[in-house]
């Protein structure tokens, strides 16, 4: 029996899809994680106060998700509520890594794909300014840049943020520099509009050029913002059926009630399902449940998406533009938040700490993230990360078998599988860095 291995680039962290044939069936379709972290076990024993600054080292790109949801957690056990000028702070942290993820993922992982070559980035010496692959990169590096400076101004530092503690923030953003913030964001936003806009269409190209959009199955969706100016730091987790009706929403601590966790014999990732059915969350789960995204920009843009794919849509190519929905409001939304005075009120309240169990919501750029800890003594005796990507894992796999069935014959294997075979991994955005624990 043939086995095709596709090695994958472009991602975060190590992985790749093993697809078995036989005599042209496709006997399956696997997404292989194969690094093993384990981070659940190296912080047993650890002071659970020291969890805020531990966790981010799970994953450089999503160290600022993990930094806020370990700060919920062990405010859930200590009975915390943070004031509104930390949340705010809070809210400016996870729009940082909005931007900087979604930039990523789309200018640099995903754009080559539209363009058909390896990378926007050429080597030094063969790169003319006026190529239009140059032109992308720098564009693409600069609203990234956005992002990353967000995140240091908010959070401390870039990578592995400190400024959430617990109890609220270290401190509050001075005038200076929330204006100096919020002025390279409106240079960013029509930057990254413009870069958008020739996204779209090139997309758009592109299925034409394959003849498809992906697999386009309906599925059920989960994510853990509102519907309406989404909120990236969490409340409740909603889970949205194939025909865009809302059926169940869960706080964090009832997740194992809803959402079944299992673990496979071939991938150090698991994968979740709910009621036996293929879930997804990410950016296209939580556009299908927008009704508005409550700036000007990013609701054109919703309206437009809409209006062109419907609502719920299901072809997973379009993950990739909710990302640019996204992009565009997370800009627009930090702008109007340093617009605030972000500096005069307290940012931080005491605590006691005290033994117990704990949950932490927040919705990551792949979706929602739910830490779990117990305590006792102090020290941390079992943590448990539910990571986004797993969530998304069955649905990939089904995305790759759909994939496999059109490009493999009992005759051959046409050369646009390999390609296809990236541009589906890569439509998802999984982390695999985070979802080996």
């Amino acid at each position: 029996m043939p086995t095709l291995t596709f090695p994958l680039s472009r991602i975060e962290g190590h992985a790749q899809v093993v697809i078995e044939v036989q005599a042209g069936e496709i006997i399956s379709a696997h997404f292989t994680a194969m690094e093993f972290r384990g981070f659940e076990y190296f912080v047993q024993g650890v002071p659970a106060e020291q969890m805020p600054v531990i966790v981010p080292r799970i994953c450089g790109v999503c160290s600022t998700a993990h930094h806020v949801a370990a700060v919920k957690t062990l405010e859930d056990i200590y009975g915390v509520t943070p004031p509104p000028l930390a949340l705010k702070i809070r809210e400016l942290l996870l729009l940082g890594q909005i931007i900087q993820n979604q930039a990523t993922s789309l200018f640099i992982f995903t754009m080559p794909d539209r363009l058909g070559v390896a990378s926007i980035f050429q080597p030094a010496g063969e790169a003319h300014p006026e190529q239009p692959q140059a032109r992308i990169a720098t564009r693409a590096i600069l609203v990234r840049r956005a992002g990353t400076d967000l995140i240091s101004v908010a959070g401390g530092q870039f990578i592995h943020p400190v400024k959430a503690v617990i109890g609220g923030v270290t401190g509050g953003i001075e005038p200076d520099a929330a204006a100096e913030m919020r002025a390279k964001l409106t240079q960013a936003l029509p930057v990254a509009c413009e870069l958008f806009d020739e996204y779209w269409e090139m997309s758009l190209a592109m299925g034409e050029r394959i003849g498809t959009w992906g697999d386009d199955a309906p599925a059920c969706y989960i994510a853990a913002v509102a519907d309406c100016r989404p909120n990236y730091y969490g409340d409740i987790i909603r889970v949205m059926c194939p025909d865009g009706t809302t059926r169940d929403s869960f706080p964090a601590s009832d997740f194992r009630s809803y959402l079944t966790y299992r673990e496979s014999n071939y991938s150090y990732a698991g994968q979740t399902s709910y009621g036996g059915e293929v879930i997804r969350a990410n950016s296209l789960a939580r556009i299908n449940m927008a009704r508005c995204m409550g700036t000007p920009r990013a609701d054109e843009y919703l309206a437009r998406f809409k209006s062109a794919f419907g609502q719920p849509a299901h072809a997973i190519m379009l993950f990739d533009l909710a990302r640019g929905i996204e992009l565009v409001y997370a800009l627009e939304r930090a702008m109007e938040i340093l617009a605030d005075p972000l500096g005069q009120e307290d940012t931080n309240v005491p605590y006691t700490p005290h033994d117990g169990e704990g949950h932490g919501l927040v919705e990551a750029p792949r979706g929602p993230l739910i830490h779990h800890y117990r305590v006792e003594n102090g020290r941390i005796v079992q943590a448990e990360f539910v990571i986004p990507t797993v969530h998304n894992v069955l649905a990939i796999e089904r995305a790759l078998r759909v994939a496999a069935e059109r490009y493999i014959t009992a005759e051959r294997v046409d050369m646009e599988l390999e390609p296809a075979v990236g541009r589906v991994v890569r439509a998802f955005d999984p982390c695999i860095a985070c979802a080996t624990h």
